[in-house]
């Protein structure tokens, strides 16, 4: 399982040019399932999720987790994370779960992230959608399941 973290002052999702929703202070996690994923993986990524300390104390240091500040969580899949484009231009989604797994441990992470969070929104599964987003300071984390970073 992959996760991209980006660090939000805002963000908000639309579906079809309509906004489906939307979060202030937070976290746009971009979740990709893996197809040898299993449970422990979710687990891993939810909980390093919600315990990565990226939000800034009262000396600007990164010393707060999203529990912490109380901050929201847009959540949103994305298969591609899995892309490799290793050999040639066009890349290749082997790696990625299929929908009927990807949609169902997409879901399990949202209830896992829910139980955690008060404001939890998302985007559709297998939608198009369009994303806009203010990144806070820049922070962009990368986390993987397999722990290859």
């Amino acid at each position: 399982m992959r996760a991209i973290i980006q660090r939000v002052t805002k963000s908000n999702l639309y579906i079809d040019n309509k906004l489906y929703s939307s979060i202030n202070k937070g976290m746009l996690v971009l979740l990709a399932i893996e197809k040898s994923d299993e449970y422990e993986d979710l687990e891993y990524i939810a909980k390093k999720t919600l315990g990565l300390r990226i939000f800034s104390d009262s000396e600007d240091k990164m010393n707060l987790s999203i529990k912490d500040i109380d901050g929201e969580i847009m959540i949103v899949s994305q298969f591609t994370l899995y892309g490799d484009a290793r050999k040639g231009n066009r890349p290749s989604f082997t790696n990625s779960a299929d929908s009927k797994k990807g949609e169902y441990f997409y879901e399990k992470f949202i209830d896992k992230v829910k139980e955690n969070i008060k404001i939890v929104e998302t985007g559709v599964f297998g939608a198009d959608m369009q994303i806009e987003f203010v990144n806070d300071g820049p922070v962009t984390i990368q986390l993987d399941s397999s722990k290859i970073y």
